[in-house]
């Protein structure tokens, strides 16, 4: 009996009908594509992309050298120097990123205990040479003051899950 259900099977070709109705189910609907230069597909306010040093309101930077951010690293992309200033405070003297190793797993963000580094939803970067993906620490407080505005919004909708 199932001899004979498989033969016809294969005699009528049922497979390929059955294939032939997914095909068409999906044959007139719309194309999901996104046409990317023109349209930008909605990012969430998680998303983990360029990073950024943040500054404190008085326009000092929020980064106390704890290298907490250096510690957790996973792919060690991160190197801090520091030194302690005439106040008693402790600030770096070189916070450098290199973005060759960095996998963006967002460590470095959860460890910081004064939120001075954070990663942005810009993700349109590049570089031709290695060089030019090696951040250092003027190069990231421009880019936290750049999208400071963002990141500030992105901060206050993640406030209920932290």
């Amino acid at each position: 009996m199932k001899a004979l259900k498989k033969f016809l099977k294969s005699i009528f070709l049922l497979e390929l009908l059955q294939g032939m109705r997914v095909t068409g189910r999906h044959f007139l609907t719309r194309n999901p594509t996104t046409r990317y230069p023109e349209e930008k597909t909605p990012l969430s306010f998680r998303f983990r992309g360029l990073h950024a040093l943040r500054r404190t309101p008085d326009g000092e930077e929020r980064c106390i050298a704890c290298k907490l951010c250096e510690a957790v690293c996973p792919a060690m992309a991160i190197t801090i120097e520091s030194e302690q200033r005439e106040d008693g405070s402790r600030r770096t003297t070189r916070y450098d990123i290199d973005f060759n190793k960095c996998i963006f797993c967002g460590f470095c963000e959860e460890a910081c205990p004064v939120e001075a580094i954070v990663e942005t939803r810009v993700f349109e970067f590049h570089g031709e040479k290695n060089t030019e993906l090696h951040f250092t620490k003027p190069m990231l407080l421009a880019i936290g003051d750049r999208y400071e505005d963002q990141i500030a919004k992105d901060r206050e909708l993640d406030a209920p899950y932290r």
